[in-house]
């Protein structure tokens, strides 16, 4: 029997905004800068850290970026990216608050690594074990009321500097807010929004307003809301009694109709804004505003997903939470070039794994158009292998002990914290409880009867289970079970996620579905989500034909598109991964990041970007690759026709891109693979303008034209037609390199402290051609006001500092980026190099 998971939801993004009455005694404040910061490797109380050494610095702020990379660190922490992490960071900062008997004041973290510890003026207000969820606290009672000066500090215990399989980074490495509100106020967040009926001429707007009354006398106010347009339009407006008891929260509903809404979309994604005034003896005490987006979601298990009523697939990739050079503290400008490009490819969707995201990371996924996965937890209750997946023996050590130590008492607080600082962003269409948890609970892995004779280069990939599903059945009843049982916690974590939100469904990532489908961690799932099996695609749907099913870890190959666009019932992919990230390192150092990116660590394209942008987008596209036909996947038949040297690998590529370049720069003579990668129908290949021959894409099976072309210096032109339409790509082969070029899309940014500008450098010849054989050392030079982030060069072996102003370039190529500090004015960044002039790029602050 068909079942329909209708799915209708509008979402917000919270921002807590300041009064735009002048009325309204109430303060949201940027509490990011002017922090003092100490590094010990000993645990200290902070009266014991003297004065002189602090540093100063700006959060969001991640220690453990500065470090080098450091090769003795192969044995513990290359799981994390050979920089060294471990160390207790004690965070100060005195700040003055205006506050009146009449009003409570609030500090909001959105995310301290980890293990932190909160105090105002030495009274310690909580600890607060994840990394990755936000929390606040009262500040109220310990406020200083005679001289107004107060210190607020935080100790982050990051000794268990291998507590994760990835890059953690490590203290208040996400945004801080002060907030001060009437005693009578919307909470944090307090708001929910949804859109329960939407049609072409009306939305229903269902807002549920929590209103706290910390008074000890009972109160009666109005409840206004106001909602504006994204062109600061107002749209409707609603009024609201209410009566409140001393020292208790009540919550309040409001229905409101928008005519003929906007909706909001991958591809037009408007934003509405919802402004909650509370009003008492006809005064405004609060103004606070809430984004969000009108819009409908739905999965069905035979016909996949739908946006709007529109049958759409989701392009996915999964993203860690690190920004390269910056880190784990990635300013919003980064995020935003980054999620730019990979939606440039086509990319509509992004699974934040392993972890929730930030709130900045969700904003411009409401702002960009990207629908969003929110994933809550790598570990369970066991713990996880930090080192090498499934050798959990190995996690009983110190230094590797994560978030399962805490799950049993912070789980259900983490989730809600989560929940309700996220729920609201329309970007968000399902939420992930987990995340490949299967292989911790030794049962369900032995049931398979794949854990016994897995490889991960082959059978596991490409077979389906040993096992029939009567004997995983059998196996599951009668394997001797552990403490925990993973269908119990899975149903406890969606009941927990459902109480909170029903208008999104609840996934997993399963990295053992055909156990999972009969253990009850299925019977928890709205959407099943499967790791790497695509294999099972056909399997899942005929055994458990109510279930929506969709890849949620897959490789950026094109044979597990080609397995989604034949099968109506799958929803779509989330490919691993869009970008490279630090840590999960399988190659002896000094490979630092785990290179199954789209993108490079640098946010450089890679040969499987171009690929998946040809599946991707209706946009022509051609990339030209190059590589000596002995180094290529391809060879010279006995006819003088260029042919796979394997046919059939294609179907089983895994996670890397093969070995290719994007220059045309070899020996004369020598036999060259041409690929090229493109959704031209047709595409006719030119060197020195002497036709090479015209090839259509439907010869190739593997979707990559391909060309032998015995190398001669010159003008390779690849001219292909799409739906009649000419596009054109072009490689030369380069000379020495003699220049340097800069190049910036950012030419003003502004002076505010956060604010990000992106150098790129490429090495080129007189004639401006790129060189991409040569590498140099450069040293850049910044006058002005703005701050060195540091460079990188996207490679996967390079171990150079990121936080400094000279390195090596790759491909001739290298990425500085540098933020604006409060002043403005004009940057000149002068680039130079032995024996090549200096070039200059001037980035104006306004």
């Amino acid at each position: 029997m068909k079942t329909l998971l209708t799915l209708l939801l509008s979402s917000i993004i919270f921002i807590n905004c300041s009064s735009r009455n002048e009325e309204v005694k109430e303060n949201n404040t940027d509490f990011n800068l002017d922090w003092q910061f100490y590094l010990s490797q000993e645990n200290k109380e902070f009266d014991a850290v003297l004065e002189n050494q602090y540093k100063k610095v700006n959060l969001p702020h991640d220690w453990v970026v500065e470090q080098p990379f450091d090769s003795t660190l192969v044995n513990d922490a290359f799981s994390t990216g050979y920089l060294a992490g471990k160390g207790y960071g004690y965070y100060k900062k005195t700040f003055n608050v205006s506050a009146d008997k009449n009003q409570e004041t609030y500090i909001l973290f959105d995310g301290v690594y980890n293990n932190s510890e909160t105090f105002i003026n030495g009274k310690k207000l909580g600890f607060h074990p994840y990394g990755y969820s936000p929390f606040y606290y009262n500040l109220t009672p310990y406020l200083n009321k005679k001289t107004k000066e107060n210190m607020i500090s935080v100790k982050v215990d990051h000794s268990r500097y291998a507590d994760s399989r990835w890059y953690s980074g490590a203290g208040i490495y996400r945004n801080v807010k002060l907030i001060t509100v009437n005693k009578l106020h919307i909470p944090i967040w307090g708001t929910l929004v949804t859109t329960p009926t939407i049609t072409e001429e009306n939305a229903t707007v269902n807002l549920k307003i929590s209103v706290q009354n910390n008074f000890s006398s009972d109160n009666n106010a109005t409840l206004k809301t106001v909602i504006i347009d994204a062109n600061n339009n107002q749209v409707a407006e609603l009024e609201s009694e209410l009566n409140i008891t001393k020292n208790s929260t009540k919550e309040i509903t409001q229905n409101i109709n928008i005519t003929n809404p906007k909706l909001w979309d991958i591809e037009n994604p408007h934003l509405y804004k919802a402004i909650t005034s509370i009003l008492k003896d006809n005064k405004t005490i609060q103004n606070y505003s809430t984004t969000f987006g009108v819009r409908t979601i739905h999965f069905d298990a035979n016909t996949g997903f739908y946006l709007n009523g529109r049958n759409m697939k989701i392009k996915g990739v999964c993203l860690h939470h690190d920004g390269g050079l910056v880190g784990a503290a990635v300013p919003k400008g980064v995020w935003k070039r980054r999620l730019q490009i990979l939606k440039d490819g086509g990319t509509n969707a992004i699974r934040v794994s392993h972890n929730p995201a930030s709130k900045e990371f969700l904003e411009l996924c409401d702002e960009m158009g990207f629908l969003v996965q929110d994933e809550f937890f790598d570990e369970w209750d066991n713990p996880k292998d930090k080192r090498f997946n499934q050798n959990e023996s190995k996690s009983t050590d110190y230094i590797t002990r994560g978030y399962g130590e805490h799950f049993q008492k912070w789980a259900k607080a983490d989730l809600t914290t989560i929940m309700l600082s996220h729920r609201n962003h329309p970007s968000i269409f399902q939420w992930s409880i987990g995340n490949e948890i299967e292989w911790t609970y030794p049962r369900n892995a032995q049931a398979t009867g794949f854990f016994d004779n897995m490889s991960w280069d082959g059978n596991y990939f490409w077979s389906e289970p040993p096992f029939s599903t009567a004997q995983i059945k059998k196996q599951l009843e009668t394997l001797p079970k552990g403490k925990y049982d993973i269908g119990k916690t899975a149903n406890k974590l969606s009941k927990w996620t459902k109480e909170l939100d029903t208008t999104r469904p609840v996934t997993a990532n399963l990295i053992l579905p055909s156990a999972s489908h009969l253990s009850g961690y299925t019977n928890a799932l709205d959407v099943v989500g499967y790791s790497y099996r695509r294999i099972l695609y056909d399997y899942g749907h005929k055994n458990y034909p109510d279930k929506p099913i969709m890849g949620t870890e897959n490789l950026a190959q094109f044979h597990e598109w080609k397995a989604i666009m034949e099968r109506p019932h799958i929803a779509g992919t989330f490919l691993w991964t869009g970008i490279d990230y630090m840590g999960e390192i399988r190659d002896p150092w000094p490979v630092r990041v785990q290179p199954s990116g789209m993108l490079n660590s640098a946010g450089f394209k890679k040969g499987s970007y171009h690929m998946m942008k040809t599946l991707w987008s209706d946009e022509p596209h051609i990339h030209i690759a190059t590589q000596n036909i002995e180094k290529s996947l391809n060879k010279i038949d006995k006819n003088g026709n260029i042919v796979a040297r394997n046919p059939e690998q294609w179907k089983q590529a895994l996670w890397v891109w093969q070995d290719v370049n994007e220059h045309w720069n070899y020996r004369k003579e020598e036999m060259i693979s041409v690929e090229i990668y493109s959704n031209c129908d047709e595409i006719e290949l030119f060197l020195n303008d002497r036709s090479l021959g015209r090839k259509e894409l439907s010869d190739f099976e593997d979707h990559i034209y391909k060309w032998g072309v015995p190398f001669t210096d010159g003008k390779l032109v690849a001219k292909g037609i799409k739906d009649g339409k000419e596009i054109i790509s072009v490689i030369n082969t380069a000379r020495k390199a003699t220049q340097i070029q800069l190049s910036s899309e950012e030419k003003n940014i502004t002076a505010n402290n956060y604010d990000v500008a992106h150098i790129i450098l490429q090495l080129t010849d007189l004639e401006g051609n790129p060189v991409k054989t040569d590498n140099r050392k450069i040293t850049f030079n910044i006058e002005g006001e703005a701050k060195l982030l540091g460079i990188d060069n996207g490679w996967k072996k390079n171990v150079e500092k990121f936080q400094s102003n000279s390195g090596t370039t790759y491909k001739g190529r290298t990425l500085l980026i540098i933020q604006a500090k409060n002043k403005k004015g004009s940057v000149k960044i002068t680039a130079t190099s032995k024996d090549l002039p200096s070039q200059t790029i001037n980035i104006n602050i306004q």
